[in-house]
């Protein structure tokens, strides 16, 4: 079974931190509510959802997934490129290691954020940005060899994660903004471009051979849907004004008891 790891957004929120938006208010009783509706279509989707209420005055905690990569044999506690997230983590570890005995950390000056990095199954695609740096790549790259990964780095220059510009929507195709990352590392995969006037719409969430898409961007959504591939829409745009997508909102991973 899958688990999600949520947690619940504060008030903080109007104070993320931003990079390519300006600033908007955000309604955080709207907030609320499309959390759990997010929840929802996780629960929907066969997702078993364990929603935290953590890290209550960190004004990014409800991104939950830049905290950690987790894969079924490690979980790999981030070493988050903004300095003043890096606090978050201390709420998250224990309940992070009620899953996975295996745990093993990256450490500054090596930097990672879960948002940049792309698991296909074996492959892991991550991105070289602003909160993710080559020695942060590297160590995940170390961190994952024995368990037979491989790390294929992925330029970012038009967003501040890589899952904002790329993500699966099956092992051999994925919706791009080809205008914001190097697609050479996916030169053997199928692309899709999102139209032009939907830049921010390649963050699709994939839950096995079912997607969650940004009701934000229908035309990016009908292309997806007209290629076959099963989904359901759902409203963030509270926090797509913190530059949010999708797959930022959770943390999902296999379930496997730490003692197992």
């Amino acid at each position: 079974m899958k688990i999600a790891l949520l947690n619940k957004p504060t008030s903080a929120i109007e104070a993320c931190e931003l990079t390519y938006l300006d600033r908007a208010p955000i309604q955080l009783d709207a907030a609320l509510g499309q959390h759990a509706a997010y929840a929802a279509a996780l629960g929907n989707l066969g997702v078993r959802v364990e929603a935290l209420n953590i890290n209550k005055t960190s004004p990014d905690a409800v991104f939950v997934e830049d905290v950690a990569i987790i894969l079924d044999e490690v979980a790999v506690i981030a070493s988050m490129g903004s300095p003043a997230r890096r606090a978050e983590v201390a709420a998250m570890v224990p309940i992070i290691a009620g899953y996975r005995s295996e745990v093993r950390r990256v450490s500054p000056p090596a930097t990672i954020d879960g948002g940049d990095v792309l698991k296909v199954g074996k492959r892991l695609f991550v991105g070289n940005t602003s909160r993710t740096n080559p020695a942060g790549i590297q160590a995940l790259a170390e961190i994952t060899r024995p368990f037979g990964y491989t790390v294929a780095p992925v330029d970012v220059w038009g967003c501040l994660h890589l899952k904002t510009g790329i993500t699966a929507l099956s092992d051999e195709t994925f919706i791009v903004n080809p205008l914001w990352i190097d697609i050479s590392p996916f030169r053997k995969t199928n692309l899709i471009p999102v139209p032009e006037e939907e830049s921010w719409g390649a963050n699709a969430l994939r839950v096995e051979d079912r997607l969650i898409l940004n009701a934000a961007f229908p035309r990016t959504a009908d292309k997806i849907e007209w290629l076959g591939f099963e989904a359901e829409r759902v409203d963030i745009s509270e926090f797509g004004k913190a530059e949010a997508g999708l797959t930022c909102m959770s943390l999902i991973f296999n379930e496997k008891e730490a003692s197992s």
